[in-house]
């Protein structure tokens, strides 16, 4: 999806990068969209609101609040398979507006053993959204805090983790495929000092072996391995037992193409154009993602498409009721839900992969368990 350098326009991000490029040379695609996300000074994550729907971009949270509800309720039955430990670190990576958290802790209500166990802790790097969940969740009589990762001092305890929209913000670096060889992918400077894509070095450690054809001239490929090392870690050090879910748009198996992309008020953009004032992100190879939990001595569930996992769930059968109670409301939250399922759209473009501690058994909604009946 990445565009040349004839849109690229001078922010203040951009200046900065075109003064590193001049002094250092090119930087690599992982280094430019770390870049543009999380600068101290210029980062998009450092600074803007972006989602809903007066920001840059929608999540499933904010389409229909049984998002939520369900994987608050999948978390309480992960709690009792854990053995039901009287204290549990319920942790979500990327808060967003504190929607899919607040949806959560209100279906937990229907364990309330559960709910009294909860130590909620939200990784959130953005000011801005961490003012937007406490007051989102200002309401909860509930043990929260706040941290812009997890902290190396964190004692080890219980843990279920989510993670929404999360792994795709994660830097991604590329590669292309030149005369037979893979080549670092970078941003240079190009025509009047714009942005621009450049070909680095060769790089003959780059594996194929999980692509399904050959590499031909100008495939690009991408990997995560780097930063998904360094979180599968971080999660190891939060003790055992441990559940975490990851939802992201994405695909299941290792494919090669160019996924890096910018979303500006609810619009794709060109990655190059205006750095630190759009949403950077690129798909999630979910099989790499499993690899690399699986490195780290994580057993892995899945990955499966998002509508076939909250269809096992029982996603129909819970916004039926809540239909039923809201009949005002009724079309509204079919809407929201058809579009969560829908086989064209974030049905299938959205995976879910579940993670755990060996000994802990197999995590709800990769075989067909509805959960949606623990609900009042």
């Amino acid at each position: 999806m990445s565009a040349g350098p004839a849109a690229s326009r001078t922010t203040p991000l951009a200046a900065k990068l075109a003064a590193r490029i001049r002094k250092e040379g090119p930087v690599s695609v992982a280094d430019y969209m770390r870049a543009c996300l999380a600068d101290p000074e210029h980062g998009y994550y450092r600074k803007s609101a972006a989602i809903g729907r007066g920001g840059d971009f929608i999540t499933a949270p904010e389409i229909s609040q049984v998002f939520g509800e369900l994987i608050g309720l999948w978390c309480a039955v992960v709690w009792q398979s854990l053995g039901a430990p009287s204290s549990v670190r319920l942790m979500e990576l990327g808060p967003g507006r504190g929607t899919l958290m607040r949806d959560a802790l209100r279906a937990a209500r229907a364990d309330p053993a559960f709910r009294a166990a909860l130590d909620v802790h939200l990784i959130e790097s953005n000011a801005t959204l961490e003012s937007s969940q406490r007051a989102s969740l200002a309401g909860e009589a509930l043990p929260i805090r706040w941290s812009a990762d997890i902290e190396r001092r964190e004692a080890p305890a219980p843990t279920i983790v989510i993670a929404n929209e999360f792994l795709d913000t994660l830097p991604v670096a590329q590669w292309v495929f030149r005369e037979g060889r893979w080549h670092q992918r970078c941003v240079g400077l190009g025509e009047l000092d714009a942005l621009c894509f450049t070909a680095g070095e060769a790089d003959d450690a780059v594996s194929t072996g999980r692509l399904a054809r050959a590499p031909q001239d100008g495939d690009i490929l991408e990997s995560r391995t780097v930063a998904l090392a360094g979180w599968a870690s971080k999660l190891a050090r939060c003790g055992a037992p441990l559940a975490a879910l990851f939802i992201d748009y994405g695909h299941l198996r290792p494919a090669i193409g160019d996924t890096l992309q910018a979303v500006a008020t609810h619009r794709y953009d060109d990655p190059l154009r205006a750095p630190g004032e759009a949403d950077l992100s690129a798909q999630v190879d979910f099989a790499g993602v499993a690899e690399a939990m699986r490195d780290s001595g994580f057993a892995c569930d899945g990955p499966v498409p998002q509508g076939r996992f909250l269809s096992a769930l029982g996603i129909v059968e819970r916004a039926s009721r809540l239909m039923a109670v809201n009949p005002l409301k009724a079309a509204t939250i079919e809407a929201g839900v058809a579009r969560l399922l829908a086989p064209s759209g974030m049905g299938t473009r959205f995976c879910v992969l579940g993670v755990r501690s060996k000994g802990v058994a197999p995590l709800p909604g990769f075989e067909p368990v509805d959960i949606a009946r623990r609900a009042p």
